[in-house]
């Protein structure tokens, strides 16, 4: 009896050992793929140099649909199409201007308008200035300290966070909702401190909202660069009576019709059971967004480029969604769920890559505590590519929307200590990507959908 316990052990140990022994072996070949055959990067130049900036609604973001479909088009894969999805139209115009008026000297600032924001009038905005730190400061001010001027919210991103998505996290509500609620108590324009770690002069945009405040409240929001919120600080301690001007011409026009872009390989064993990997295909207008999110754009094809040169099948289907909107909007993603739970399709897992091109160092899970045991589990197998960090957190906004009875999500997470250098800015460039991090971050994202696709996920039902 105890020799036929010892036999069964002996097999099964052996079958484990067999099984991990081809998983190491398909991780070599999936990172050697990538490292010398892939087309992410070239991808990538055409995408940034040759078509630019993609702001949903754009001339570029319709270029890029017509150019990632014909290039997922190229690889053979069982199925190509676009998926309608209304998006938003706000266009910037002409280049914003701004100074400091201190004792009737003009300082020039470099600014750039929030996304949604109105324009001020054509000759622009002039008024006393107001510092604050947070939105609650608002409160305690009071409409009579801020009606008529303009609030400035200058809380800095915190420098003692590691981890810099913490820190824009902590100070990413004065640019979404400043403007909204300074409207509240009289304000007449609002400038916002760019979203960005170093001191430099480049102005940082990014989305804001007024909420369901009444249009005739509505104020123009701008960035300002970390450079010139520290010269208009400084100045204000000085003289608080100061007065500040600045002019921007953007708009808002009705929503257009736009699409997210999908590849799929049909699942040979569970067809019904998909897996998407994805990016946002829309980026900001003051660049060509390389890393935001050209970068999780080009490593999520070259994904299904990484399988289709090994000639490996999945048992499951497998998606490249690059979804529409996610900057402004995110109606990429909401879209794709609203018609995910109309089909009645069955998502297992989703992975996205959606903070730039930088070094892979691991995943942000979200998963309940089996499944992030078992990915936790081959953590050995990516350690000789040095992905070590496997938590959980935020997987991804695209995907946030996707519900099935189980799925699991990831994000990829790439160093970030640079990625707000660049980030919503006029420097989120082409020659900012690195060829071969780019290529270390596609193979690491191939990677963990083998080991899903291979060994599947613990299907556990959430709580209604």
């Amino acid at each position: 009896m105890r020799k036929s316990i010892l036999c069964v052990a002996l097999f099964l140990n052996g079958i484990i050992l067999f099984a991990q022994t081809n998983e190491e072996q398909t991780l070599k070949e999936i990172y050697k793929s990538s490292l010398t055959n892939a087309k992410c990067y070239p991808w990538l130049d055409h995408l940034s140099n040759k078509i630019g900036s993609r702001l949903s609604g754009s001339i570029g973001a319709e270029k890029a649909v017509l150019y990632t479909k014909a290039q997922l088009e190229t690889l053979g894969l069982d199925r190509v199409y676009l998926q309608e999805v209304m998006v938003p139209k706000w266009v910037r115009g002409e280049k914003e201007t701004a100074y400091i008026v201190d004792n009737r000297t003009k300082i020039n600032v470099p600014i750039c308008a929030l996304g949604g924001s109105v324009a001020t009038s054509k000759n622009g905005l002039t008024a006393e200035v107001i510092e604050v730190r947070s939105i609650k400061e608002l409160t305690d001010l009071g409409v009579a300290k801020i009606k008529g001027k303009i609030v400035f919210f200058n809380r800095p991103m915190e420098d003692a966070q590691i981890e810099s998505f913490n820190a824009y996290g902590g100070a990413g509500d004065q640019r979404y909702a400043g403007a909204k609620e300074a409207s509240k108590f009289g304000a007449v324009g609002t400038i916002v401190r760019s979203l960005n770690l170093r001191l430099d002069d480049l102005p940082h945009t990014g989305a804001q909202s007024y909420g369901d405040i009444p249009k005739s409240q509505y104020i123009p929001a701008a960035a300002i660069s970390t450079n010139g919120a520290e010269l208009l600080s400084k100045t204000l301690k000085s003289n608080p009576n100061l007065k500040f001007y600045f002019k921007q011409s953007c708009k808002q026009f009705d929503d257009v019709l736009s699409y997210n872009v999908i590849g799929e390989i049909k699942g040979s064993e569970h067809p019904e059971n998909i897996m998407v990997v994805g990016g946002h295909l829309d980026s900001w207008d003051l660049a060509d967004g390389s890393h935001d999110d050209g970068a999780g754009v080009v490593q999520s094809m070259e994904v299904v480029n990484i399988f289709k040169n090994l000639g490996y099948k999945p048992k499951n289907t497998l998606r490249v969604v690059l979804f529409m909107n996610e900057e402004n909007g995110l109606r990429g993603g909401l879209k794709y769920e609203e018609l995910a739970q109309a089909n009645k399709e069955n998502h297992i897992f989703a992975l996205e890559s959606d903070s730039g091109g930088f070094s892979p160092r691991g995943f942000s899970l979200e998963a309940d505590d089996a499944n992030f045991n078992k990915i936790q589990s081959w953590k050995n197998l990516f350690e000789p590519y040095l992905i070590h960090s496997f938590t959980k957190g935020h997987s991804g906004s695209d995907i946030g929307p996707l519900t099935s009875k189980t799925i699991v999500k990831a994000g990829l997470k790439p160093d970030s200590q640079r990625y707000f250098d660049y980030h919503h800015a006029a420097n989120d460039t082409f020659d900012a990507i690195n060829k071969r991090e780019l290529e270390l971050g596609a193979a690491t994202m191939a990677s963990l959908l083998y080991l899903i696709d291979q060994n599947g996920i613990v299907n556990t039902v959430k709580a209604q």
